[in-house]
């Protein structure tokens, strides 16, 4: 075999002139100001997700087996015999599983100008999900079957120190029940950037894997050994006060296994369908620019960024990395394990700035900032929220708004969907089942 020049090739990878060919042509796409405007013409427009999710109907094991994939073991998650004696009267699911948890929704399709105009918008363009925000209006119980649609809300072209120019787009997704019901409402950020522009800038190429002595274990295992839900215990708004501290949680080493325990938990292989074999290859005649040929010239999807730390290297970082979904989840199981079972989250956003590598430990701690009682009679919380790694470095920061009992006034309950979200989901969802009986007739 010839070896190819390896000037554009990342440092160690030695591949031939085909496969080299390839690379290029995998990192050469670019953000263009057509692409940018072309964009713009999505904002606005809802559209109803066919996709299917990993779990389509929320069923007992599948709420167990999403919340043990990101390392949380809330028996009120986890275990259908203790859900019975809680308020919610059965086993109820991490609330990040609500935007994960997919039917395929029919719908009508965006304007054919609109259409036509945004094919193959952003085609070969790296996506990396940099935070996002939930609202929950009410829990996921076993059984419930959830449909969705997005649209895309907004989009900013900003400099990046990753790579030069990037793109910025937030992304509503609406999940209704089987009932046409508003569960929750999931706004993703996703940054674009030019894969070959980010391996050149070589921003985080010094960064070193990190490695750990059994001192460095020690502190992490203490920390999990001291790590619980909180439980049937109420945690009363009253006895909270501006200032307290969350106790404090870890999560990793992060390894391959953590990976693939997140995507086998539940989180699938979103949103491009990574599949083997024959229909692997199905997949990768669909969407050719999302497959580049590894060392040994094997067709593999751009998404092994997460596990392969050969490419993550071909588009500018120095080792595979996490998913933002699983830094979100994180950030979940903290706030939850501190409110406890009565309590609901209503609301948290999170940002999430720094990549957590392969090896790396995130160290989460919470302070809370705020404190009051809402016009509804509500008794809530903010939570602040960060994510620092072994390296001293903040990786991610957010919010949670926490309604909690109250010695007076009892149990928190779920705020009520703003109508004009409500009454789009009400007619998505009377499309869907329209179209669903047209097709069986």
């Amino acid at each position: 075999m010839t070896t190819a020049d390896q000037s554009s090739t990342p440092k160690g990878l030695q591949v031939d002139d085909k496969v080299a060919e390839e690379f290029e042509r995998a990192t050469a796409y670019k953000l263009t100001d057509e692409d940018i405007e072309r964009a713009r013409l999505l904002i606005g427009h809802d559209l109803a997700s066919r996709a299917r999710g990993l779990f389509s109907v929320a069923t007992p094991d599948a709420m167990r087996n999403w919340s043990l994939g990101v390392g949380d073991d809330n028996p009120l998650y986890t275990d259908e015999d203790y859900g019975p004696g809680t308020r919610w009267g059965s086993q109820i699911a991490h609330g990040t599983m609500v935007g994960h948890v997919k039917s395929p929704m029919l719908g009508d399709p965006i304007p054919t100008e609109v259409s036509r105009q945004t094919k193959s918008v952003f085609r070969g363009v790296h996506v990396f999900v940099s935070g996002g925000s939930w609202e929950w209006y009410r829990p996921l119980f076993p059984g419930d079957r959830l449909f969705s649609f997005s649209g895309e809300e907004s989009l900013q072209v900003k400099q990046s120190e990753f790579a030069n120019r990037s793109v910025i787009q937030i992304r509503r997704d609406v999940m209704v029940s089987g009932h046409g019901d508003v569960v929750g409402i999931y706004r993703m950020l996703r940054i674009l950037t030019e894969r070959d522009t980010a391996r050149k800038n070589g921003k985080y190429a010094e960064i070193e894997p990190a490695s750990y002595t059994d001192e460095d274990y020690e502190k992490i295992d203490a920390i999990y050994a001291q790590e619980r839900p909180r439980g049937a215990t109420k945690r009363f708004w009253d006895d909270v006060s501006v200032g307290d501290a969350l106790d404090p949680m870890v999560k990793g080493p992060l390894t391959v296994t953590e990976q693939i325990a997140f995507h086998a938990g539940g989180y699938g292989f979103v949103p491009y369908g990574l599949r083997a074999s024959r229909i692997g290859y199905q997949n990768r005649k669909r969407i050719a620019p999302f497959y580049v040929r590894n060392e040994q010239g094997v067709w593999d999807v751009a998404q092994r960024l997460h596990w392969d730390s050969e490419w993550a290297k071909a588009i500018g970082n120095p080792m595979a990395y996490d998913y933002g979904v699983m830094r979100q989840s994180w950030f979940y199981h903290h706030v939850s394990d501190w409110a406890g079972d009565d309590a609901i989250i209503l609301s948290m956003d999170d940002s999430i700035r720094k990549f957590n590598y392969m090896g790396d430990v995130q160290f989460l701690s919470g302070e809370i900032i705020d404190k009051r009682v809402e016009p509804t009679g509500q008794h809530v919380v903010d939570i602040q929220l960060r994510m620092i790694n072994q390296r001293d470095t903040e990786t991610a920061f957010g919010k949670a708004t926490v309604a909690l009992p109250a010695k007076a006034a009892g149990l928190p309950i779920y705020p009520t969907v703003p109508a004009d979200i409500q009454h789009k989901a009400t007619a998505m969802f009377a499309r869907h089942n329209e179209l669903s009986s047209a097709s069986v007739r």
